[in-house]
């Protein structure tokens, strides 16, 4: 909220109110009462200036200062900002395959942390950075689901990838092309975004589904979906975490993962992921630890950039009746004193 003028060159009128009171005075006119002693007109004389002309005088000026500002139309400004976004929507589509729960992304070895624990950590980051995109979420592995459909609630989207684990779904084979399949049917019918965008995460190779993954990106391109490819983990042994008989990760008092015993042959398809990035005019990544997925995905961030516009607008509260009704009221005094207590002797 703020305050101003809408004429303000109406103000510089005020100017004149000293000038006029210099040159005019605030004195009485002189008593033409006749005295019966000369000593007391003497006395009377010395007193030029009458407290009543001075009352009456001043209620003038101040009339007149509340009409000039009155003039200049004071009022009350209420600011507000609209926001004209052009937001991006955004699949993330994730592996939860069996190989995802490689300890290969650790930094502390006393709290062990799996691929994928590592994934949703740099995906909560990224999620909490773009407030004005609507972002959806598809996990697979034998096959794909659907975690979260596109959604600007992203305290709920958060929510429902935090449950996100190994072992929702069959972990021992890997749907790629299925993944993407379903994150475009997600995505190809919605209207007003800037751009539309995949960003697919994998440490395997496509090895399930009906579709294959190079298919499922000329649709993408079809519909103007620019997909980000992106293959984790080191290739060759890795060690893993232990799982259980739901092939679920084993965690321990802390949350960490627990070691298995052992490690386990890691590989993938990067030639697969490199042509899908290239049909959609995306981009390939790879990354080899919890740093460079992180620098990735703020990279895709950097890429991926909302317009945000923002408009202000200002409404007013007119003021200059109160400051006129104020003048009036004043006048109205003066006339008032004028006519009875201040009354001016013929």
């Amino acid at each position: 909220m703020n305050f101003d003028f809408a004429n303000p060159e109406f103000l510089w009128a005020l100017v004149l109110l000293p000038i006029l009171a210099l040159l005019r005075g605030a004195s009485g006119r002189n008593a033409s009462i006749t005295f019966s002693s000369i000593a007391v007109a003497g006395i009377a004389a010395k007193k030029n200036k009458s407290k009543p002309g001075r009352i009456k005088f001043l209620l003038s000026m101040l009339a007149l200062a509340l009409l000039i500002i009155a003039l200049a139309r004071p009022r009350q400004g209420i600011g507000y900002i609209e926001r004209e976004e052009s937001g991006i929507d955004i699949m993330l589509t994730i592996d939860l395959s069996g190989s995802m729960a490689a300890l290969d992304f650790t930094t502390d070895r006393f709290n062990p942390m799996t691929r994928l624990d590592a994934v949703k950590k740099v995906i909560d980051e990224f999620i909490r950075n773009r407030p004005n995109d609507r972002i959806g979420m598809t996990a697979f592995a034998a096959n794909a689901f659907l975690v979260s459909p596109m959604t600007l609630n992203h305290d709920w989207l958060l929510q429902n990838q935090e449950r996100m684990d190994i072992g929702a779904i069959d972990p021992n084979r890997t749907a790629i092309g299925s993944a993407i399949g379903l994150s475009v049917n997600k995505l190809r019918d919605l209207k007003n975004a800037k751009s539309k965008v995949i960003i697919l995460l994998t440490d395997g190779e496509n090895n399930a589904g009906k579709i294959s993954p190079i298919a499922a990106a000329e649709a993408a391109a079809t519909f103007d979906i620019k997909i980000y490819t992106i293959f984790v983990g080191n290739e060759g042994r890795v060690p893993m975490a232990a799982m259980d008989e739901n092939n679920k990760v084993l965690r321990n008092s802390n949350g960490s993962p627990v070691v298995a015993n052992g490690t386990a042959l890691s590989a993938g398809d990067d030639g697969t992921l490199k042509k899908i990035a290239e049909i959609t005019s995306g981009k390939y990544y790879r990354a080899h630890s919890l740093k460079q997925l992180n620098a990735i995905y703020k990279d895709i961030d950097r890429l991926e950039k909302t317009t945000v516009k923002l408009r202000n607008f200002t409404s007013y509260i007119e003021l200059f009746q109160y400051f006129a009704i104020g003048a009036l009221a004043i006048l109205g005094i003066k006339l008032i004193l004028a006519n009875t207590k201040f009354r001016t002797l013929p």
